[in-house]
């Protein structure tokens, strides 16, 4: 079956101070739902802090504090979901949105070669 990489989104001004009691056990609900419908294989919370390593064309490599892209977002979370189709995968996203009070994205894992079907 297909797997898919969940990123979810938030705001570069994010307080996780303002976060309720109401909307993390939205999100618990949410994931304890995926898990007995044995669609969720991973999931977890991004600091907003990185570390990024570039390649430099003098073979050195370039270590600097933030993310490799300025944007108004930044990867909050992450999960993979297995599921039958992307028409599935999107189902479960659409509830994930809701818990979540944020932006999703879905991108389906590439794997090569093809893991072998049991």
């Amino acid at each position: 079956m297909p797997q898919y990489l969940i990123s979810t989104y938030l705001p570069d001004n994010f307080d996780p101070s303002q976060v309720t009691e109401a909307s993390i056990e939205a999100i618990h609900a949410f994931n304890r739902e995926m898990i007995a419908a044995g669609v969720r294989k991973f999931a977890c919370g991004l600091s907003p802090k990185a570390v990024t390593l570039r390649s430099q064309a003098n073979g050195e490599v370039l270590v600097t504090d933030g993310p490799y892209l300025e944007a108004k977002e930044f990867v909050g979370g992450l999960c993979i979901l297995e599921t039958e189709n992307l028409d599935e995968v999107l189902a479960w996203m659409r509830k994930g949105a809701k818990a979540l009070q944020g932006a999703v994205e879905v991108r389906e894992i590439f794997f090569n070669p093809a893991p072998a079907e049991h």
